[in-house]
């Protein structure tokens, strides 16, 4: 059996007997936040808890690292959408200790690729396309460093509502236990 058959098998019984019913709330977030997170597996139920989050309460984006790479990428769009269109109210940027992204090795996910067929000509095609694959799939060495680089972009962003708290934290993912790196409601510089 594949994982997707398992899957669609799971979902026809979730269905079946009404198991959605426990999570049916609004597309509006209840505490009016939105949180800009790690894919991290083990966030998924952690952070949430930790957070004292119950489904609907918050908009959830998740991305390699919680960073926010570029200015008009698909995260700082998301977020403009949560604020001006799905009643957010304060922005949560959420990073967290042992990352994987403070150790990537980008030579090392290019040599995957063209392991798994990628063929690596594209690389040099790239590259005088003006596409820097090591700056694109950097990662970062100092996680509060990294969550008061994107607090501060997304801060600066000129489409962002400067009344709206931007907020930077740092979760721990074996006890949830969350350091506070930037207090968006004092609105001065990055706290230490």
């Amino acid at each position: 059996m594949t994982i997707l058959s398992e899957i669609l098998t799971f979902n026809e019984n979730f269905v079946h007997e009404k198991e959605y019913e426990q999570y049916a709330t609004t597309k509006f977030p209840n505490k009016r936040i939105v949180i800009i997170t790690c894919m991290d597996t083990r966030l998924t139920e952690l952070l949430p808890k930790a957070m004292n989050l119950k489904n609907g309460d918050a908009k959830i984006i998740k991305s390699a690292g919680a960073v926010v790479t570029h200015p008009f990428g698909g995260i700082m769009r998301s977020i403009l959408i949560a604020i001006y269109e799905l009643q957010a109210d304060e922005v949560y940027i959420v990073g967290h200790h042992d990352c994987g992204m403070s150790s990537i090795d980008t030579e090392s996910i290019i040599g995957k690729m063209v392991e798994r067929g990628i063929d690596k000509s594209l690389f040099k095609t790239l590259k005088y396309s003006g596409v820097d694959m090591r700056q694109w799939l950097h990662g970062f060495n100092d996680v509060t460093k990294s969550v008061k680089a994107s607090v501060d972009a997304v801060r600066n962003h000129p489409l962002m509502d400067q009344n709206v708290p931007i907020h930077g934290l740092v979760v721990h993912p074996d006890t949830g236990k969350l350091d506070v790196i930037v207090d968006g409601y004092v609105n001065e510089e990055i706290m230490q």
